[in-house]
């Protein structure tokens, strides 16, 4: 690679993944890769509402096939290390760009969304491994016995207990205000960014949202409410 040599200093070009723009691409598109995931989970999740039977054959299609759900699991793994590890190091170029803070802080181009993305995050990775050991480890299923395989009773007797679902409902909002915030952003970090699309990727953006929250939401509401049981 090419170096230019002004006077005693040498310097030298801004490699892709060292920019802003690059991290910005990375986080970008392993947010794309984890919102598929939430997308197609949550399709498998509304089976719940065809009974035990058709939720528990889902659970069980997953587990014949070890090796393509444990690549599905480390891709996920190495999307929400990454999207973790560009979100870090983009705030911490902020605060370097900027060491002195404002004297009054106007959130006038900001959103709340994007207020709340870098803290809505941490308790979302929270939330993901506090589920995986309720529901798939099921070492702190707290409704009971948990029994391997009988993924509707595990799902029905965890939902049962209230604050189980409070939990997971505002996980979800939150989730919510994530995806309403990165699915348009995303297209802004890939250089689809002009005024007259903005708009109307934030509506598409907050319409995905309230459709994935809903979606989930509606499972331990109608576990609370007695309509799956």
């Amino acid at each position: 690679m090419a170096t230019t040599v002004m006077g005693a200093r040498e310097v030298r070009p801004v490699r892709f993944w060292e920019s802003t723009n690059g991290k910005k691409v990375v986080m970008a598109v392993s947010g794309l890769i984890l919102f598929l995931f939430v997308f197609f989970h949550m399709v498998g999740n509304l089976q719940v509402f065809e009974g035990p039977e058709q939720l528990n054959f889902y659970g069980l299609a997953l587990r014949r096939f070890p090796e393509l759900l444990w690549t599905v699991r480390c891709i996920l793994l190495i999307s929400v290390i990454l999207h973790i590890w560009m979100s870090v190091l983009l705030v911490l170029r902020k605060a370097a760009a900027r060491p002195i803070s404002y004297a009054r802080k106007e959130n006038i181009a900001s959103s709340y969304a994007s207020r709340t993305m870098y803290w809505s995050g941490p308790i979302l990775l929270v939330f993901i491994i506090y589920h995986l050991l309720d529901l798939t480890a099921g070492v702190i299923h707290p409704g009971g016995r948990f029994i391997e395989g009988d993924v509707y009773r595990n799902v029905v007797t965890g939902f049962q207990v209230w604050y189980v679902s409070a939990w997971y409902i505002f996980s979800m909002l939150l989730l919510g205000l994530h995806i309403r915030h990165g699915a348009w952003s995303m297209f802004q970090s890939v250089g689809f960014n002009h005024p007259r699309h903005t708009p109307i990727l934030k509506g598409a953006a907050l319409g995905v949202a309230i459709i994935i929250v809903a979606g989930y939401i509606s499972i331990p509401i109608s576990v609370m409410l007695g309509l799956v049981r």
